[in-house]
């Protein structure tokens, strides 16, 4: 079998807002979604191999976090000129498949705060509705990396971020990190919020008559949390 060259450029369909950011689209990172995307993939490496692509995630989105001036002395003896972070940040998960991210965010973040988000359909409006929420109570003070692995029509992600608005927290003090986004989402999402940053890690085709990720990778909760 002929080998595959890596991709030389990111995916990003041309219309895509100027706010979506993607990961390199690197020849290893379309290996672990291709794993990850498999119906035969087995749980235990469903769970590695997604959170190897959260981490990847976590870490671009702190690379859009501003910075200040910051001295320090190295041991030896030399006055360093670098540069620390502006201010302090939290996650938000929106429940339940966002909690997956957590970890991720802990391992690149020692000692970050944490805050959770349930949303969920109304049946009567079948609009996204607020069910809980718990935030830390300093959080707009802070920056937000809000978490949910799939943005499929955008609904849940931008009432998450109306109720982040309704307790203080600046729009564009917010970055939205997740896995797989569809282009509808997308735009829905950022002519709602143009000034939230969003990080994903694959942009696919498009959502079907069900309103599913194409091609997608399945329910992320369901083949994360179910044996």
């Amino acid at each position: 079998m002929a080998a595959i060259n890596a991709p030389t450029s990111q995916t990003c369909p041309a219309s895509v807002p100027p706010s979506v950011f993607t990961l390199p689209q690197t020849a290893q990172l379309e290996a672990l979604y291709t794993i990850i995307r498999d119906k035969d993939t087995p749980r235990g490496d469903f769970l590695f191999y997604s959170d190897r692509i959260i981490r990847l995630l976590v870490e671009e989105g702190l690379n859009h976090l501003p910075v200040i001036p910051k001295t320090v002395q190295t041991p030896t003896g030399v006055t360093y000129e670098g540069v620390g972070f502006e201010g302090k940040i939290c996650g938000v998960s929106i429940l339940r498949a966002g909690e997956a991210m957590e970890a991720g965010l802990r391992e690149v973040c020692r000692s970050v705060r944490i805050g959770k988000i349930l949303i969920q359909r109304d049946e009567e409006t079948a609009q996204p509705k607020l069910f809980y929420s718990k935030f830390p109570q300093d959080i707009a003070s802070r920056y937000v990396l809000l978490l949910d692995p799939m943005l499929a029509t955008g609904g849940s992600a931008i009432k998450a971020v109306e109720v982040l608005k309704e307790h203080g927290v600046p729009e564009e003090r917010i970055i939205f990190i997740n896995l797989i986004s569809s282009p509808e989402g997308l735009r829905n999402f950022c002519a709602k919020f143009p000034q939230t940053r969003v990080i994903t890690g694959w942009i696919d085709k498009g959502l079907n008559e069900k309103a599913y990720i194409i091609p997608g990778l399945g329910d992320f909760g369901e083949r994360r949390y179910c044996e």
